[in-house]
């Protein structure tokens, strides 16, 4: 009996139903609800936005300018720097909602009083996709007309912030294991001083696997490429020690380059690594990316995949370590969205889902083998990637089923998870235990998602569906967009000017103009172009620099650099443009990259309907990769 019986636990868990049973018999009950309506999703909607108020009301209330709430006791309290981390963590979200009144607030507030020159050590990786892509994001709203959101006050604030604090960080990168001059960085930094002495030097593989979005999206902002520079450096590093069979481990000396943890996976410790390979291919074209992520996808896949779960292994012998679900998992059947993977993205997703539909939320850990929540890993911090797949999943599916499971997670959140002040940690999702701390990313990501679900269900009307741009979400869920400035600069002249050849990077010793003392060690350096390497260079495709199509291009018109397509003015004088140069109003309104294939003599086009750029499907395999057309900006 306990064979079948164990069996039938497996894939009734899948399915959600509830099972009795009696003697040598097994009954199977199942109950269904009816499926939510457009008219449900948009008071479900509704509801998810009083959510966000909720906790974000007070937040301003009892815990700022504080790094986070501690939603039962009503106080605030710093766990990052101490400068109101989910505050900048909450601007787009804000911007989404479209609440002007409370983003523009926030915009001048931050503006006028955050500064990084603070003695705090602070973890490169959370400081990197909280912070800086915060900031990053904000700015790009707040910036730009186009956004219905743009702040007239504005003056580019939050990119001088975001400039300041990553120059801050650069020292991390001062290792010796990446491809060129730095390397994998350390997993801290001190904002003032650099890496101290006594820093460790084992670092996880996302930790330096996942910043490629936010310091390249800098690096094109601010014509600077040192900090995309260095973070692919970080990326080609990690990937150069794979094992033969194409996988990573979960931790690696960044001085040695060994792997001090050779358990490899999808969840913690490797997640995002895997989630901005490809992200960084589609905001940036990067096809190294591709190439990667193709490889290493393959290679989890094969080596991972126990349909419908994942498993971690031993990196080198591919032989089972651990048969554990863990939250963090979540993330990807969505990223299996984007690469255009969906059936086992279902499947998947189906078998976390049935995980909080026995609890009521996702633990860290939840044991395969027993079928029961891993010691040690009962609790659920307000994590937001099992929505985020929901969320994916329907948007690539419409599936009706996903609006169900967002109303199952949306009520969990509300009667397990509401507390005085915000929403709690669950510190145990057996027994619903709630914990005073909520992480700033409940607002970045948990709450975003769900608004986002039920937006589409109602019908889309917000500034990612509707909006002049696609998008690409961090990991943050921050919003990055793909304007022709970040993303095509190649397709509007060969410009790449301001950029410094690698060969003539150097060294500093002072960051953003903060004095050193004399002595210190190589932790306290930053890198800086000479002048006279920076003047503006003219490079053809095959002649440009290593990390391509950076920056801005000084010869893009307003519309070329967003994607605007204007009406000619009737007295316009086109008589005097040169045959070469293209006049604003003949602008296209769409732009293509192409994917070269030097085997092909003609490529395809591919055509994606979703307004967001996330909804692309990426083909696996380089065979249906290579030679496609990726539609970026379509005729609006």
């Amino acid at each position: 009996m306990e064979a079948p019986k164990r069996m039938v636990q497996i894939w009734m868990l899948i399915l959600g139903a509830v099972i009795i049973y009696s003697d040598d018999h097994i009954f199977i009950l199942r109950t269904f609800s009816e499926s939510v309506t457009a008219e449900e999703a948009k008071q479900l909607r509704d509801e998810v936005r009083e959510m966000f108020y909720h906790a974000f009301d007070g937040y301003m209330e009892h815990a700022f300018p504080h790094d986070e709430l501690k939603p039962l006791s009503c106080e605030g309290e710093d766990t990052l720097g101490g400068y109101a981390l989910t505050l900048i963590d909450s601007l787009d979200t804000l911007a989404l909602l479209g609440d002007r009144e409370r983003f523009t607030d926030s915009v001048e507030w931050i503006g006028k009083n955050l500064r990084f020159d603070i003695n705090k050590t602070v973890s490169v990786f959370e400081t990197t996709i909280r912070i800086l892509g915060g900031l990053l994001s904000a700015h790009l709203i707040a910036s730009d007309y186009n956004t219905g959101m743009r702040v007239p006050s504005y003056d580019g604030e939050l990119l001088d912030l975001a400039e300041d604090l990553a120059r801050r960080m650069l020292p991390a990168f001062d290792t010796p294991t990446g491809t060129h001059a730095t390397g994998i960085p350390f997993g801290s930094v001190n904002l003032i001083h650099g890496v101290d002495e006594n820093e460790s030097k084992i670092t996880s593989t996302a930790g330096g696997g996942t910043l490629t979005l936010e310091f390249g999206m800098l690096s094109r902002l601010t014509n600077d490429p040192i900090f995309e520079q260095v973070t692919k450096n970080a990326v080609m590093g990690i990937w150069a020690r794979r094992s033969k069979i194409n996988l990573v481990g979960a931790h690696i000396d960044v001085f040695s380059g060994e792997w001090t943890q050779k358990d490899a996976g999808i969840g913690t410790s490797i997640d995002s690594f895997y989630e901005y390979l490809l992200k960084a291919y589609l905001l940036f074209g990067d096809e190294e990316y591709i190439f990667i992520f193709q490889e290493a996808y393959r290679a989890a896949m094969h080596y991972l995949y126990n349909d419908p779960w994942y498993v971690e292994v031993n990196m080198n012998s591919a032989a089972l370590v651990w048969p554990l679900f863990n939250s963090l998992q979540a993330f990807w059947p969505g990223l299996q969205v984007l690469a255009g993977d969906i059936e086992p993205a279902i499947r998947t997703h189906a078998a976390f889902f049935s995980v909080w539909k026995r609890y009521g939320f996702t633990p860290e850990g939840f044991n395969l083998a027993t079928l029961s929540v891993q010691r040690g890993q009962k609790s659920y911090p307000l994590r937001p990637e099992l929505i985020e797949s929901t969320y994916w999943l329907y948007k690539a599916t419409q599936d009706p089923r996903y609006l169900d499971a967002g109303r199952d997670m949306l009520a969990s959140l509300q009667y397990g998870a509401r507390c005085t002040c915000g929403y709690c940690h669950i510190s145990d999702v057996e027994f619903h235990i709630q914990e005073d701390h909520m992480e700033s990313f409940f607002l970045a990501e948990t709450v975003k998602y769900l608004w986002l679900l039920f937006d589409l269900g109602a019908g889309p009307d917000n500034l990612i569906e509707n909006g002049p741009y696609k998008y690409i979400f961090s990991t943050e869920g921050h919003l990055l967009p793909m304007t022709p400035q970040i993303s095509l600069v190649r397709e509007h002249c060969l410009y790449f000017g301001a950029y410094c050849r690698s060969s003539n990077l150097r060294l500093e010793t002072n960051i953003s103009g903060i004095a050193k003392k004399p002595g210190e060690t190589n932790h306290s350096k930053t890198y800086s172009c000479p002048g006279p390497t920076c003047s503006l260079s003219r490079f053809t495709p095959q002649s440009s620099p290593a990390i391509s199509g950076l920056g801005y291009c000084p010869g893009l018109t307003h519309g070329q650099r967003f994607g605007i397509k204007y009406a000619a003015s009737a007295d316009a004088n086109l008589q005097d443009k040169s045959p070469t140069q293209r006049p604003a109003d003949v602008v296209q309104s769409h732009s293509l990259v192409l994917v070269s294939n030097h085997n092909a003599d003609q490529v395809d086009h591919v055509k994606h309907q979703d307004s967001s750029v996330e909804g692309s499907v990426v083909a696996q395999g380089e065979e249906k990769q290579q030679g496609k057309l990726i539609e970026l900006f379509e005729g609006r």
